[in-house]
């Protein structure tokens, strides 16, 4: 895949807003740099980098598909009143195993959700 300039300032987006952007999110950072760029070029780039493993996309939460520069393995914790999305660093792999086992499939992460610690007070 070629390294071109839209796709450098996307994955510069990405890291920038360090949020677990959602695309629209990562086109206003990058259009307000760089004004030409369409919304389509983003959504596919995002795309095609999660394919190709330099993005994490996490997958489609309230209505909005979500990308982590953080490609290694972890897992995400999703609050429900402020959708913030935060990665958990921890070791689940037993759980995994298990889930493996009853359910007969392949899965790599976790996603939680709750109300996080700032929503609580």
């Amino acid at each position: 895949m070629r390294n071109t300039i839209q796709r450098r300032l996307i994955l510069n987006a990405v890291k920038e807003l360090n949020v677990h952007a959602t695309a629209e999110q990562v086109y206003q950072h990058v259009v307000e740099q760089h004004p030409a760029i369409s919304k389509a070029t983003v959504y596919r780039n995002l795309s095609q980098m999660a394919e190709a493993g330099e993005l994490l996309n996490i997958g489609n939460l309230y209505g909005q598909t979500h990308y982590d520069h953080n490609c290694h393995a972890h897992h995400h914790f999703i609050c429900e009143r402020c959708k913030r999305i935060v990665d958990v660093e921890v070791d689940f792999s037993a759980v995994l195993a298990q889930v493996q086992s009853i359910a007969g499939v392949d899965v790599s992460n976790i996603a939680m959700s709750g109300i996080c610690s700032h929503c609580k007070t």
